[in-house]
């Protein structure tokens, strides 16, 4: 019978296991105190030492992570790519729009700025961040191919539909003409977008792809003991830190009414759990109702197996600092710097938000898949003719998750199962 760990051992591994959470604070303090280190054109020059550097960074880890075969497989997986693409660019979008009508039809007085209405239809409108769901989605233990997957094609789309569906979308009143009423050159944009997009994700993939196929076992080897996927949590930060840094050297949160911040703060997390709920549902749907969805002996409607519903939760509801700032500022040259930095909270908040409340969704997708696993486990044992292990109950479930974050023994009864390292 192992020794129970001291209580203020047990105190330190639970803050050393939240280290992401404390590290997005620091972040945050570091941005509002020195804002000229890390903003876009600031001292580091985070344009191109975060943008490319750090994504280069995570882009690498994937290629050197990912099996060539599980990463093709994904890249034809259609029923993937048609719910995260049309989740991102059609059904948040059309949710967002509803919600700008409402807050139209009820604030005749304007205090939620109407610059925040219309950034909250831009944030809509582009596409999924580039690097945080690929760590989140390892991280939780699904299948970061899937996420990778969806990171390339979403933003080859983003440059191209963004900028016609916000325009499309903006209200007809007049409080709106000064975004509508923009028709600028996006050539300098996609130049610029697309530059990003081949050496900051497809070349250092593709350099990872290269080393993997040349010595895969070498490669998983090193990967595995020296935990090199935690690098990808800590470049999450540099953007986090950057991100916030570019806020408040353009004082666009300190010129937003009391009201506005409130309203951003609470609806991004609202929002991105709401749409975390819904990516989850449309990816397993009650297997009662799949059955019953056919046609000509083709099944419409299908469970997605648990890693690939892991990535659509991450993929689907998360937006891109990386491409719709630069998008962004280019749409709207003409408009006053104070404007465009109002508009660009809702994206800066939402992108900052959503790593803060996924890194807790990180750990319930844990607990969900050992459930699954868990279960898989004792219908095969069943099958096979063996005895039915008992139920496991919730608190047994969750007291596994416990012991296996703090590094204890798992309590007796329940199956071994592979913890999955954040």
């Amino acid at each position: 019978m192992s020794t129970p760990q001291p209580t203020w051992k047990r105190i330190a591994l639970f803050v050393l296991h939240q280290w992401l959470i404390i590290g997005i604070g620091v972040a945050c303090l570091l941005g509002y105190f020195f804002p000229n280190v890390a903003k876009h054109g600031g001292i580091i020059r985070s344009e191109y030492s975060i943008l490319y550097g750090a994504v280069a960074v995570v882009f690498l880890i994937s290629g050197l992570s990912i099996p060539q075969d599980k990463l093709l497989r994904q890249l034809f997986n259609w029923r993937l790519h048609v719910l995260v693409q049309v989740t991102s660019f059609l059904f948040i979008p059309a949710l967002v729009l509803a919600v700008v009508h409402a807050i139209l039809a009820g604030d005749k007085a304007g205090r939620v700025d109407r610059g925040v209405l219309a950034g909250y239809i831009f944030t809509a409108c582009i596409p999924t961040t580039i690097a945080s769901n690929v760590v989140m989605t390892r991280s939780a233990g699904g299948d970061d191919a899937a996420a990778l997957a969806e990171v390339l094609i979403a933003n080859i789309l983003g440059p191209f539909v963004t900028a016609g569906w916000t325009v499309t979308l903006l209200p007809a009143s007049e409080e709106f003409d000064v975004w509508r009423d923009q028709n600028e050159d996006l050539t300098a944009m996609y130049r610029d977008v697309f530059k990003q997009l081949g050496l900051a994700v497809l070349l250092p993939l593709a350099v990872g792809q290269v080393i993997r196929f040349l010595w895969p076992k070498k490669t998983g080897h090193i990967i595995q003991k020296y935990r090199i996927a935690k690098l990808g949590s800590f470049c999450l930060l540099l953007m986090i830190w950057s991100t916030f840094s570019s806020c408040f050297a353009t004082g666009a949160l300190q010129g937003l009414s009391t009201e506005s911040i409130i309203f951003v703060v609470l609806f991004n997390i609202a929002l991105y759990m709401f749409l975390t709920a819904v990516c989850f549902s449309i990816s397993r749907p009650p297997q009662s109702l799949c059955s019953r969805t056919t046609f000509g002996g083709w099944q419409i409607l299908r469970q997605m197996p648990a890693e690939e519903t892991i990535a659509v939760c991450f993929c689907g509801p998360a937006k891109s600092t990386a491409l719709g700032i630069p998008l962004l500022y280019a749409m709207w040259t003409p408009v006053d710097l104070y404007i465009k930095a109002k508009t660009s909270v809702p994206v800066l908040l939402y992108t900052t938000e959503q790593l803060f409340v996924a890194h807790f969704f990180v750990h319930a997708f844990k607990w969900w898949k050992r459930r699954i696993e868990r279960r898989r486990e004792w219908e095969e044992s069943a099958e096979s003719g063996g005895a039915e292990p008992p139920s496991a109950s919730l608190s047994e479930v969750t007291e596994e998750v416990k012991a296996a974050e703090f590094g204890q023994p798992k309590p007796r009864g329940l199956p071994a199962t592979q913890c999955v390292d954040t």
